[in-house]
């Protein structure tokens, strides 16, 4: 029987528990299979700095691909499995070749929702934003004055949005929800962001649903809206969302619900399979979530990456987040999953602002808009279980860095 340890998965949290291995002198054999052809990388720049052409794709590089080469670990590119052979614990590759493993790390990820075909989500001309094709690709199509059409006013729409008015490219983006930002934000969250995107010329049409898309010779060139409205485009994002890659565990007959279910150890159904990153749904706070960001990637796969080392230590979720549009950065701190009020606290500077949400008396998570320190408050209340007066937060008097400390 092999001890090699297996890691599906070229990603973020693939990549995070194949590093943190080495750093623990953890000597087994370990194989990466990733689908791209590229070594694993940086996904949050794709869509920013090296779709803007200010960073060098080997800059979003972990590593060299050297050096996997260096730390004996096996990277298997352009690679796919087919199927989990759990009674012979092996990987069964898509040209029919296996790997043997003593323990396999699921870091699947996920993938990008996509309109239907049958309203025109396959014509030439409508992107998604996940890895470095997709950011080539829409490189190519970014020029002064095209028009371009986002289906989703969701972080990933809005991010998108932003970064095509620095081509100068004209933007509208369509949420099908009363507002944008609907299901992760607070309205109050929500308002600020669309006043930053309507400062930079960004139409914005809320309560929109898209009927279908129009194209002449396999290119969109129209977008009929539900309200009889048609737009003409030359190009079309799509961020409605992603979902998680857990066909490969259900096939396996691993439990699956949002995603590929784990243990506060990152152990799915089966002991020897762990799971890592976007794909999984883990313990949260008394119930379950999935957590799509590199953050818990990161800190998920270091921490499973300890207990197939030997640790005994369950995995804590943290949760914070982050995304940049134009000189705005908003940091997230916490979950704010079934919060019943907000407040609202201006910054120290012009532009700066935070949200905070409660359930009850108890502190959820923070949106800080350019304000740092909201951030880091929120971040340090929130790991030491502080819970201040939603007064307390709402004086502009209240000195944070002092709140924080207390």
């Amino acid at each position: 029987m092999t001890d090699r340890i297996v890691i599906v998965g070229g990603g973020q949290g693939g990549f995070a528990v194949a590093a943190k291995l080495r750093a623990l002198k953890d000597e087994r054999d370990i194989t990466i299979i990733g689908a791209e052809q590229v070594p694993p990388y940086q996904r949050p720049p794709l869509s920013k700095k090296y779709l803007l052409g200010e960073m060098s794709f080997d800059r979003l590089l972990f590593r060299p691909e050297s050096w996997y080469g260096e730390n004996a670990i096996d990277l298997r590119l352009a690679s796919f499995v087919e199927r989990i052979d759990r009674d012979a614990r092996q990987v069964v590759l898509q040209d029919g070749s296996t790997i043997e493993y003593g323990t396999l790390v699921l870091a699947t990820g996920a993938t990008p929702r996509v309109l239907p075909k049958a309203i025109g989500g396959d014509l030439d001309g409508v992107y998604v934003m996940r890895d470095k094709r997709d950011a080539d690709r829409l490189a190519e199509a970014m020029r002064p004055g095209a028009r371009l059409l986002v289906v989703g006013g969701g972080y990933v729409g809005l991010e998108a949005a932003a970064v095509a008015r620095k081509f100068d490219v004209d933007v509208t983006v369509i949420e099908m929800a009363d507002r944008i930002l609907k299901r992760v934000a607070a309205p109050e969250t929500a308002d600020i962001m669309r006043a930053v995107h309507l400062a930079h010329g960004v139409h914005i049409r809320e309560n929109c649903g898209l009927t279908r898309l129009e194209g002449e010779n396999r290119r969109v060139v129209r977008a009929v809206l539900a309200d009889g409205t048609t737009l003409d485009v030359d190009m079309v994002v799509v961020g409605i969302g992603v979902a998680p890659n857990d066909q490969l565990a259900k096939d396996a007959g691993l439990a699956v619900g949002n995603g590929i279910t784990v243990d506060e150890f990152g152990r799915t159904s089966d002991p020897s399979i762990f799971a890592v990153g976007d794909c999984t749904e883990l313990p949260f706070d008394g119930g379950r979530i999935r957590l799509e960001s590199v953050p818990n990637a990161v800190d998920q796969g270091d921490a499973v990456a300890a207990v197939i080392a030997g640790s005994d230590e369950p995995y804590v979720p943290e949760p914070w987040f982050w995304s940049d549009q134009y000189d705005v950065k908003l940091q997230i701190a916490g979950y704010n999953g079934g919060y019943d009020h907000t407040v609202v606290r201006q910054g120290a500077r012009e532009g700066a602002a935070s949200v905070w949400y409660f359930r009850g008396d108890r502190l959820l998570a923070v949106d800080a808009v350019n304000d740092a320190r909201a951030y880091v408050c929120a971040k340090k209340l929130l790991a030491a279980g502080g819970n201040p007066s939603p007064d307390v937060i709402a004086d502009p008097a209240t000195d944070l860095k002092a709140l924080a400390a207390q």
